[in-house]
């Protein structure tokens, strides 16, 4: 019983992810959700800021700093940095508990290599760990949603986070077919730069791409005009994005003003001049522009159905999709994939932490998930696109 208080609050789950890091802590849940973004300084190697602090600085640096992300593609791209960062991290969850190593679980893509996995855990194990296990998105996606993973019963998940999107079919604590393709929310923010810059001939940011795809970005034209869940995750547009919504106007009784923007104005680098421009963007080009992406969301669900076995699919039919990440709150992908697989899809009640809660779970009841952790590599199944 001692030992058991010993080391209540010190174990962790880290959601590791491309875009952002979630620590949940045995005993007091999510604690810490920054972006996983360092800025280093070329001069020396020093690391100047991490998480929130750093990504202020993406795209508004002197020569002598970088921002980096040392994860790319849901993997570790810097493992130099990943460490550093994951040291952070623990520290700051940790406090004045410097003897303190703690036992940590990580989420991993599923479709992750056997040099990759490696990465990982040996990462975590210098950044403090005492030990370390790994635990795939989907599964802890799955758990963190409320799924009935531990029953012998189909239930399929869909994953979309900031470099990957996990797609996987659950039953009895493991996974039966699953595919990790690496095209997600990255993926939009590259579709929506590239139109913009091929179309008008302006150079945005990773930041403004982004903000549009929150204000405006669309996966059918029924999700653009459907009335935008409420959530914490969807952040207000920064200086460079400016959304004008339909029918808006200063009464607060006023129920258009309740309809989702339909254009936003942008601001960038006139590549002709070169000097800075201004371009009013609409939600049907930015539709536009991440159709490929979606489209490619889409083909990694129906492969995965493809290899389902019957008796889970028809589970499934019965239960229907569920949506996780971040990218589950593009408008119209629920109604998208409904319509493309006539299958009911659900988003699940707070996408963008079902990871880390999962992840947290495993922590909390360690004996009887064990079995869902440190599963082997699925490298045949990860699709790069």
């Amino acid at each position: 019983m001692a030992q058991n208080k010993s080391f209540n609050g010190r174990d962790m789950g880290i959601d590791l992810g491309t875009a952002n890091t979630l620590v949940y802590v045995r005993g007091r849940g999510i604690v810490l959700n920054e972006p996983s973004v360092v800025a280093v300084n070329t001069a020396d190697g020093s690391v100047l800021s991490v998480g929130s602090a750093a990504k202020e600085t993406m795209g508004r640096t002197p020569t002598n700093i970088v921002a980096v992300r040392p994860l790319r593609d849901g993997v570790i791209a810097d493992f130099e940095i990943a460490e550093r960062m994951l040291r952070y991290f623990i520290k700051k969850v940790m406090g004045s508990r410097r003897l303190a190593r703690p036992r940590v679980v990580v989420c991993v893509p599923s479709g992750i290599t056997g040099v990759e996995r490696r990465a990982v855990m040996e990462a975590a194990t210098r950044a403090g760990a005492r030990q370390v296990h790994l635990v795939e998105e989907p599964i802890a996606a799955a758990i963190g949603a409320g799924l009935p993973v531990s029953e012998p019963t189909g239930c399929m998940v869909v994953d979309i986070g900031g470099g990957t999107t996990e797609v996987a079919v659950v039953s009895l604590g493991g996974i039966v077919t699953a595919r990790s393709v690496r095209t997600a929310g990255d993926s939009m923010d590259v579709a929506i730069t590239s139109y913009v810059k091929k179309q008008y001939a302006l150079a945005i940011g990773e930041r403004t791409a982004e903000e549009i795809k929150v204000s405006i970005g669309s996966a059918s034209p029924a999700g653009s005009l459907s009335v935008p869940r409420v959530s914490e995750a969807v952040r207000r547009p920064e200086r460079n994005v400016e959304v004008f919504i339909p029918g808006q106007s200063e009464d607060p009784e006023d129920t258009q003003a309740l309809l989702p923007p339909d254009r936003c104005t942008i601001r960038g680098r006139d590549q002709a001049t070169g000097l800075p421009k201004v371009l009013e963007l609409t939600a049907d080009e930015v539709r536009h522009a991440l159709s490929e992406p979606v489209d490619s969301i889409v083909a990694a669900v129906r492969s995965t159905l493809d290899e389902t076995p019957p008796e889970l699919a028809g589970d499934i039919m019965d239960r229907g999709i569920v949506l996780t990440g971040g990218g589950a709150l593009l408008r119209g992908l629920d109604v998208r994939l409904g319509r493309e697989l006539n299958i009911p899809v659900l988003v699940a009640d707070d996408p963008l932490d079902c990871v880390a809660i999962g992840t947290g779970r495993c922590v909390e009841d360690f004996a009887s998930l064990r079995t869902a952790m440190d599963a082997r590599p699925r490298r045949a199944d990860t699709v790069r696109v």
